[in-house]
């Protein structure tokens, strides 16, 4: 089980999720996309509640739901995701490979990886699972809990490489980058206003 406390989506029961929850963690990651960090991250506490509350999510039981209930629950205001059909389908495909492959315990999917590449291999296997979405969660390991096979940081790159902030593997570095952004934008916008206006 995850015993850091991570601290991803701004929301402390949703983050007290993530913490404990492997498979809330991985759900996380396969909905972070086309959304923001915070949303898809947030989903699975969501998700675990209109299952029932009852933690932790069990990937065999969600691989066994009837699709189109899955997708009514990943539909259910406020959505899931912004393309609950497709998100709905991809999640339990994830959970059939954790329960078919994995012992139905998503942290043996890390447990005993030998090297970064091994990680990332297993990563990729994964449904929904590129080269970009392998190296971020890797990173994310690697980085919030100390999942570290040799060579992860090489492999991981740009995500892994100390002092990045571009995912959500550094998410409290991409906060402080995007809110220095967006002032040194709004700065910028202030000054032409103001030279406008002269």
């Amino acid at each position: 089980m995850v015993r850091t406390a991570l601290h991803i989506t701004g929301d402390d029961k949703a983050d007290a999720v993530l913490s404990r929850d492997p498979l809330a963690l991985l759900i996380g990651m396969v909905l972070d996309q086309q959304i923001p960090i915070e949303k898809a991250f947030s989903s699975p506490a969501d998700l675990l509640q209109r299952l029932g509350g009852k933690g932790p999510l069990n990937a065999a039981a969600i691989a066994a739901m009837d699709p189109a209930e899955l997708v009514d629950i990943f539909r259910e205001q406020p959505a899931l995701h912004r393309y609950p059909g497709s998100m709905a389908g991809r999640v339990q495909a994830v959970c059939r490979v954790i329960a078919d492959d994995y012992g139905n315990k998503t942290e043996n999917i890390w447990k005993g990886v030998q090297s970064g590449e091994e990680l990332i291999a297993r990563l990729r296997a994964l449904p929904g699972f590129g080269e970009q979405k392998a190296k971020i969660f890797a990173a994310l390991l690697g980085k919030q809990l100390g999942i570290c096979p040799e060579g992860w940081r090489k492999v991981t790159t740009p995500y892994g490489k100390e002092g990045s902030s571009l995912s959500v593997a550094d998410i409290t570095k991409v906060r402080a980058t995007k809110k220095a952004l967006k002032a040194k934008a709004k700065a910028r916008a202030a000054a032409a206003a103001a030279a406008a206006n002269a």
